[in-house]
């Protein structure tokens, strides 16, 4: 279905039983990956770990798209888009995010990137003129409220000095990063291009860039070899990129930006979840009434209209 015929007309479809595994697959392969960032951060820089990540994951996609036989070869303006999703979602979002994981905590880093599906909302009108319905705009408030009110001790909790602003910003920025490449993937996807090649070489240029900024930083490329730090490498590389973006990036073609940015609305209950389970998170009012919340906006986005 097209994005924009879905807007114009008021009436969103229904999911299908695909729409819904994708949008699984999306809130708990991301709802793991900030239990396994907290691996990664400390001894390597962030751009180093970011870059392994994404060599990883580009190595896995390509074996992927050999295998399948997807058509790799395209033109240099098609390059530009891959480049472009790159830079947008592949290197900078999760080197904005890796920074600001040094300065937050991580329940605070889940609330920042669940605007996504907010920012995709004022994103898709802004620059495609996609008007959305004002029951998807609310649900987008109500369920980034919920979660707002899940982690309100740590929010309380953080001292806003100039590192947990500067942890904020860089989170800001990588959240807006994530949206900008949202709008250019379904781009990119009108133009026929599925999303085997495009996350394929996304995934090439992402790491392409790092290891470029890495390089110009004079950062050592060594890892920490650790069961902890390979362990979430490995993870995150394969299930939070490459299983986890497929599945978004074609919900994304699929349902639109707005009902599929909410997934990140979501996976923050599940990394609250796993929080309480390895990290003795410990269950607040505030929490239980910002989990109905968040289920109350999902009901909103994903119902019939």
């Amino acid at each position: 279905m097209s994005v924009s015929t879905s807007i114009d007309s008021g009436q969103e479809p229904a999911l299908s039983a695909t729409d819904y595994g994708l949008y699984g697959a999306t809130v708990f392969a991301w709802g793991f990956s900030w239990i396994a960032m907290k691996g990664q951060v400390g001894i390597v820089a962030p751009e180093v770990s970011v870059f392994w990540r994404f060599v990883l994951a580009a190595a896995v996609m390509f074996g992927w798209s050999f295998f399948r036989r997807h058509n790799l070869r395209f033109g240099w303006r098609t390059h530009l888009r891959f480049a472009g999703l790159g830079a947008l979602i592949f290197s900078t979002n999760f080197t904005f995010f890796y920074y600001g994981a040094q300065l937050l905590p991580s329940g605070l880093l889940a609330v920042v990137f669940s605007l996504t599906s907010v920012f995709n909302l004022f994103l898709a009108f802004a620059l495609f003129r996609q008007k959305p319905s004002l029951a998807t705009f609310a649900a987008g408030l109500i369920g980034f409220g919920g979660v707002a009110l899940m982690f309100g001790p740590q929010i309380m909790g953080a001292e806003i000095d100039y590192q947990a602003a500067l942890g904020l910003l860089l989170c800001t920025l990588g959240t807006i990063s994530f949206c900008l490449g949202n709008m250019l993937s379904a781009s990119t996807q009108k133009t026929g291009i599925t999303v085997t090649p495009a996350t394929t070489w996304g995934m090439f240029y992402g790491a392409v860039f790092l290891g470029i900024f890495a390089t110009v930083r004079g950062n050592n490329f060594a890892v920490e070899w650790t069961f902890t730090y390979i362990g979430s490498l490995v993870y995150l590389a394969v299930v939070s990129s490459v299983i986890a973006f497929a599945s978004y990036l074609s919900l994304l073609g699929r349902i639109g930006s707005a009902r599929a940015g909410y997934a990140t609305v979501i996976f923050p209950v599940i990394a609250l979840a796993v929080s309480t389970v390895f990290e003795g998170y410990h269950w607040t009012g505030f929490a239980f009434a910002g989990l109905l919340l968040v289920l109350t906006g999902n009901v909103m986005m994903l119902k019939k209209r």
